[in-house]
């Protein structure tokens, strides 16, 4: 059984940077595809970043491309995602999920796993 727990999410002024973590139990991040979704009240859970179970390969949503970045540490058994040049419009619940699949995938019914979100709130 596959554990995650977030952290390190918090307030932070537009323009700002952010990283937020997932750690990992009961599989090793090699043998996962990791993936941070964001939902904001109201909204449907959508899609934030993905990264394979090598690490090699990468994906992200238009509306953070080039201001996040996503990554894995096997050291900590641990997910990232880097944020930068925050927006009010990124202020939501943070969740990361976690899959065994080889593919990167867009859509949280495809994740087996996930952890108990960490806020992340954008002001002006």
């Amino acid at each position: 059984q596959v554990q995650l727990v977030e952290s390190g999410g918090g307030l932070v002024q537009a323009g700002g940077s952010l990283r937020i973590s997932c750690a990992a139990s009961g599989r090793t991040l090699s043998q996962l595809a990791m993936a941070w979704f964001r939902q904001a009240p109201g909204k449907e859970r959508e899609f934030v970043a993905a990264i394979s179970r090598s690490g090699d390969v990468t994906d992200y949503a238009d509306s953070v491309k080039g201001r996040f970045a996503i990554s894995k540490d096997s050291a900590n058994n641990a997910a990232y995602l880097q944020m930068n040049t925050l927006q009010q419009e990124d202020t939501a619940l943070y969740y990361c999920g976690a899959d065994r699949s080889f593919i990167l995938r867009r859509t949280p019914r495809d994740y087996d796993y996930w952890g108990q979100g960490t806020q992340v709130t954008v002001s002006s």
